[in-house]
């Protein structure tokens, strides 16, 4: 499958890059997407959430009021988890939401995001994006050009180039990363994938890893 190379001005250069049909041709496997995809947002959680049960909670240990003769039911404690200021039942814990996916799962889970995004005519390869000076306006007309302005977008680069980076950061709908930073995840919440020419083998040389 050969795609044509844009300029940042979003007209056609004339060069064609061919993309890998082992990276981008591939029969997409949608339980791979979905085991890498779960796993990347389980990572991301903290886990740090707690509430004291009533073993936890500051309070006397004396026994509130008579077993029997008051005509309400019997209570024990004033860290009952009936009473307001007692613990509660079954509160959440401190745990560990980390979800493991082997590399060959996660590296065909990536294949098959990226053949999906071609299928869906949604890459477009731009020429090698180099900005002098950090300028969001500027980054801001780029994506304007390609047609993109709106939508999400996720622009791959060769190498980290930090002037890029700081032009898109304060974007909600377009991020910048490396070759390899690209996740699943990443390709899947993005409408539209911008691959500069140079980091198209470096994708394929990634994915390709025995």
């Amino acid at each position: 499958m050969k795609v044509a190379v844009v300029d940042i001005q979003g007209k056609d250069t004339g060069r064609k890059v061919e993309l890998s049909p082992d990276v981008f041709g591939i029969e997409p496997n949608n339980h791979a997407i979905y085991l890498d995809v779960k796993s990347h947002l389980a990572n991301k959680r903290q886990g740090t959430h707690k509430a004291k049960e009533r073993g936890e909670i500051k309070g006397s240990t004396r026994k509130i009021k008579k077993q029997k003769g008051t005509g309400t039911a019997r209570a024990g404690s004033i860290k009952n988890p009936l009473f307001r200021g007692g613990g509660r039942v079954f509160g959440p814990r401190v745990r560990d939401y980390s979800q493991k996916v082997n590399k060959k799962v996660k590296r065909l889970a990536r294949k098959s995001a990226l053949t999906l995004k071609a299928q869906e005519k949604s890459i477009i390869v731009l020429e090698d994006l180099k900005m002098d000076s950090p300028k969001t306006s500027a980054y801001i007309a780029i994506l304007k050009s390609l047609g993109i302005d709106s939508k999400k977008s996720l622009v791959v680069l060769a190498e980290p180039n930090n002037n890029v980076y700081l032009s898109s950061r304060n974007l909600s709908k377009s991020e910048a990363i490396t070759s390899s930073e690209l996740s699943t995840y990443k390709i899947v919440n993005a409408n539209s994938l911008v691959i500069s020419e140079s980091s198209v083998g470096e994708i394929v040389t990634i994915l390709n890893k025995a």
